[in-house]
């Protein structure tokens, strides 16, 4: 453990190091799978962690590994979000075929927004059964996939 202000070396370069997946505790595992299946996350695996708790890995069907974790603690009581989180990104091809087809799917996709104007990405929202909400986005034309170090005029 460092001491009181310390500053911990940073991982390197040399250091391979990147993110897996984002893990949400989930109050009633059936709503939100439910949810996910309809959003289109398929179920890869579930692993029991004891007192009636279990882990459920989700990914998109494009995806090579998992890219989110349901934690089911229903000993833990309801899930409280709080004002601390705020959301999580997937990306989509089309916009608008995503909020159609999410619709029918029974999801309330929020309506289509782009809050960088006409050039930049277009987004909607939607919120899962516990109150974790969701940014879909699509890039515009010949953006690479995510934020990268080009979309700021100056580097930190």
């Amino acid at each position: 453990m460092a001491c009181e202000g310390a500053v911990p070396a940073p991982l390197r370069e040399e250091t391979p190091v990147k993110t897996l997946h984002t893990a949400y505790r989930v109050t009633d595992l059936a709503a939100s799978l439910g949810f996910y299946s309809a959003f289109g996350y398929r179920e890869v695996g579930r692993v029991g962690v004891g007192e009636g708790a279990s882990l459920t890995m989700l990914k998109f069907p494009g995806e090579e590994v998992v890219t989110l974790e349901l934690v089911h603690r229903p000993a833990d009581g309801p899930v409280q979000v709080g004002t601390g989180f705020s959301h999580l990104v997937v990306q989509v091809d089309e916009l608008a075929t995503a909020i159609e087809t999410l619709s029918q799917g029974g999801l309330q996709p929020g309506p289509e927004q782009q809050p960088a104007g006409p050039d930049g990405p277009r987004t909607s929202w939607l919120t899962d059964p516990d109150g974790y909400r969701i940014e879909l986005v699509q890039w515009p034309p010949g953006h690479p996939d995510g934020i990268s170090a080009a979309d700021f005029a100056e580097p930190p």
